[in-house]
């Protein structure tokens, strides 16, 4: 009589199903919040065809979104649950806006919204400084120290802007803005700017960014950016921020006179239409005044 044998054990046995799809969300941490299936299948190591499948599954429990451009974290990845306050709309109508600014320029480029006293990052597309960019897909920065903060809060009445930042704003470097009073004159400037808001190392060391907020008839709803490093034009890339917010608060409220122009139906001192013209290099030179320091004022 013959003793049954038990099978051997594969050393090189595939890793549990909790342990592939957390393999698949860890990928996500890297310096680019979107990626393809073809990334995820390369960071992870797994076949192609079992990252599709997971990615759909993680797609419909909402740990994932799926874009345009690629897979995205999702609404319970970002701490959200199964409500997003409208972030899912905005993130999906920003994404081909933000994927043709890092394109075509190669930088960083951002999505928030305002969250009290601080901008909530909701998407980050890579450039080759989006490793030195210390920014992240459901990250939190203090609104007063960034240009995305800026570009949103000038767009509030005074009164608002006091009311979320209260007396105590802090300063992150030797630049950044500590004063209320100051802050409300950077605010005003950007209104000048027809909504340009920008900032070098007031967050961040050797980081400059430009930003413009995407906004709609009771205000703004949203941010876009463009980071690089300290010594970027930023002037040059800066129309295409503003193109990018304008045309998504069309994506998001069609048929708005609001959207269309980049204002708001009720008026206030802060409206300023936005002409719909591209602006040349000497309406640039006109919008942006450089002090002594060369920060943009």
């Amino acid at each position: 009589m013959t003793e049954t044998m038990a099978a051997p054990v594969r050393r090189d046995a595939p890793p549990s199903m909790i342990e592939r799809m957390t393999l698949i969300l860890d990928a996500f941490n890297g310096p680019s919040a979107r990626l393809t299936l073809e990334d995820v299948a390369r960071r992870t190591g797994l076949p192609r065809s079992t990252a599709h499948r997971i990615l759909d599954q993680l797609v419909r429990q909402r740990w994932l979104a799926h874009h345009s451009f690629g897979y995205g974290l999702g609404q319970r990845a970002l701490g959200l649950g199964g409500q997003d306050g409208g972030h899912g709309k905005i993130r999906e109508a920003a994404a081909p806006y933000l994927h043709e600014l890092q394109v075509t320029t190669g930088l960083v480029a951002h999505l928030a919204v305002l969250d009290g006293a601080e901008v909530f990052y909701l998407d980050k597309l890579g450039g080759r400084l989006a490793a030195s960019v210390p920014s992240r897909v459901g990250g939190r920065a203090p609104a007063h120290s960034t240009a995305l903060g800026k570009a949103m809060l000038a767009w509030l009445e005074p009164e608002q802007v006091d009311a979320l930042l209260g007396t105590g704003i802090t300063r992150l470097t030797s630049r950044t803005i500590g004063e209320l009073g100051t802050l409300h004159q950077e605010l005003h400037r950007v209104r000048q700017r027809r909504g340009l808001a920008f900032e070098r190392g007031e967050s961040f060391p050797g980081i400059a960014c430009v930003a413009a907020a995407i906004r709609g008839a009771e205000g703004p709803v949203a941010g876009i950016s463009l980071v690089g490093d300290i010594h970027t034009p930023l002037e040059n890339v800066a129309p295409l921020v503003v193109t990018a917010a304008r045309e998504t608060a069309q994506v998001l409220f069609p048929g708005s006179a609001a959207a269309g122009r980049g204002g708001r139906t009720r008026r206030t001192h802060a409206d300023r239409p936005v002409p719909e013209h591209t602006w040349s290099a000497a309406t640039m030179n006109r919008l942006l005044a450089v002090d002594g320091r060369g920060d943009w004022m």
